[in-house]
């Protein structure tokens, strides 16, 4: 059902996400229980304060997410669910979802910004990929008729990502009184690869976010790669309705550092310490099981560093958090298996009675995450490609005692922390291994130094300004 609300209840502020601030789990008794995410969108809604007349459309993602956007009959969640906040979720069909998100977002737009394929084999763009780019379509147009309906005249709508890349002009052509603005939280493909893809669907996802007043990224180099996209496949000029902007989001600091010193992060820094051993240093990762965060490499630098440096064995513990992602696609699966597989032939390998090399935790522990940043001597953080990596930015910020950082250059967190940073090349084994071991052998007056650095460039736009920046962008007015 459609959103019947006045004129006086239309939103000046609203914001589109695939996943919302709020999820629902189903009981057996049919009774729902929500639960509250957090993150940079949620920050910066919450900055703008409780009068901003703000709304949050988002996708309904499960089954719990699905009765409960039946329950709200069109309308806004409750506000006891969702902390206040002004929150639509869409009840788009289960079918049409999963075409759009898994077989179109995450198995294709994201496998080009990411430059993930492996082009003797893939990608194939048949007769089921044109199906199932109508249901990201429908999606999308999903997403634009809810904004359609919500937004005041006037209104700013901040549409995120690559879930979303047809909303803009979608919703232009419904309310060509609003502002729109679009961010990609992914890297940009440059032209060579972005062209993989049939040229009328690379043609529709540029015009699509074209539509936007603004398309905003997070670093110069993938706004540059939008550009020349535009260039490749649209023709020289980027239309005079849009401009583009760079936002280079940072990390939360004072939500950080007082969440890492509460008693259940206490809690778990002694039992890793435990694991670790009292005086071995520590190289800590933490990432999902995502074909782009380049888990398996970092693992077989760390082999190679034992092997080029045996002075470290027993003196040193890779901890190494890979939380699995995106399990209902087969590639994932087979690369979380290949994650543990690999750690485990390090441990056989090199592994003593009173040394474990690799300490691998797979289930997700946000506590233990940041008890790990904690106690980390160095950061590894090795992506393939990566739109920001957060990783980066709030392990300097969190380390007790300054750490190292271990740095891919294809991570768009190197453009703010490359100069403080060893930089690695995702690809070379023996470089990485190399940059682990000049890492470690830091000083440690030197090595907090450089962790202050790092922690400064790192929280230089926090979550909340980063939305606020956004905003007065569009609308002309300060945040």
């Amino acid at each position: 059902m459609a959103s019947t609300r006045g004129a006086a209840e239309k939103a000046q502020v609203l914001v589109a996400s695939n996943r919302g601030p709020v999820s629902y789990q189903m009981h057996d008794d049919g009774s729902l229980h929500a639960r509250r995410g957090g993150g940079g969108l949620v920050s910066g809604l919450s900055a703008i304060g409780p009068d901003a007349d703000s709304v949050w459309v988002c996708a309904a993602l499960g089954d719990g997410d699905r009765a409960a956007a039946r329950r709200a009959d069109g309308g806004l969640l409750p506000a006891g669910d969702t902390g206040g906040q002004r929150v639509r979720m869409l009840d788009i069909d289960a079918a049409v979802h999963a075409d759009a998100y898994n077989g179109v977002a995450n198995s294709v737009l994201w496998f080009v910004h990411h430059m993930l394929y492996q082009t003797p084999l893939e990608p194939v763009f048949d007769a089921e990929f044109r199906r199932q780019w109508a249901s990201y379509e429908s999606y999308n147009r999903a997403f634009a008729e809810a904004l359609a309906e919500e937004a005041a005249e006037g209104a700013a709508v901040l549409i995120q990502d690559y879930h979303l890349a047809l909303a803009p002009r979608m919703l232009r052509r419904l309310r060509p009184d609003l502002r729109i603005g679009h961010f990609s939280h992914t890297p940009w493909a440059p032209p060579e690869y972005f062209r993989l893809l049939p040229d009328d669907i690379a043609a529709e996802l540029l015009s699509g976010i074209l539509g936007a007043d603004r398309a905003a990224f997070l670093t110069h180099r993938w706004a540059d790669a939008f550009r020349d996209c535009c260039h490749a496949v649209l023709g020289p000029g980027i239309p005079s309705g849009t401009r583009i902007g760079v936002h280079g989001l940072g990390a939360d600091a004072e939500f950080l550092r007082k969440r890492a010193h509460e008693d259940d992060v206490n809690e778990r820094m002694a039992a890793l310490r435990e694991e670790i051993g009292a005086d071995r240093r520590t190289i800590v990762r933490v990432d999902r099981t995502e074909l782009s965060k380049n888990i398996v490499r970092g693992l077989l630098a760390y082999r190679q560093l034992l092997d080029d440096h045996p002075e470290w064995r027993e003196r040193v513990v890779h901890v190494a958090f890979a939380y699995p992602s995106r399990q209902d696609l087969a590639v994932y699966r087979e690369y979380t298996a290949e994650v543990r597989r690999v750690a485990d032939e390090i441990n056989e390998r090199y592994g003593t009675s009173g040394w474990t090399p690799v300490e691998l935790h797979v289930k997700d522990d946000f506590a233990r995450s940041l008890a790990a940043y904690r106690l980390a001597d160095v950061a590894l953080v090795n992506p393939i490609r990566d739109g920001m990596n957060l990783v980066a930015k709030e392990v300097p910020v969190v380390s007790d005692e300054g750490c190292a950082l271990v740095l891919s250059r294809e991570a768009g967190a190197h453009e703010e922390l490359g100069e403080d940073a060893f930089t690695v090349n995702p690809y070379d084994i023996g470089g990485t291994a190399e940059a682990l071991h000049e890492a470690l052998s830091l000083p440690a007056e030197e090595r907090a130094a450089r962790s202050k650095r790092l922690a400064a460039a790192a929280t230089a736009l926090p979550p909340a300004q980063w939305f606020l920046d956004q905003l007065s962008e569009l609308t002309g007015r300060p945040g």
